[in-house]
């Protein structure tokens, strides 16, 4: 399960790159992941983060 958010679960996604003559050829859009450290439970672990749920403040980084 990598590329995947640890708080909300966003991954990559499929679909179809279509140019201006219609063609379609398959691509993947991939989340902006970051590896951060955090405190859960007392302990220092590392999670894989998307960017929006780090500036929504769902976790704290820790220094």
């Amino acid at each position: 399960m990598s590329r995947t958010c640890d708080i909300c679960g966003k991954h990559t996604v499929t679909g179809n790159k279509v140019s201006h003559a219609k063609n379609h050829t398959r691509r993947t859009w991939k989340p902006n992941l970051v590896n951060i450290k955090t405190d859960v439970g007392g302990t220092t672990v590392t999670l894989k983060i998307c960017a929006r749920c780090l500036k929504s403040d769902f976790v704290t980084k820790k220094v």
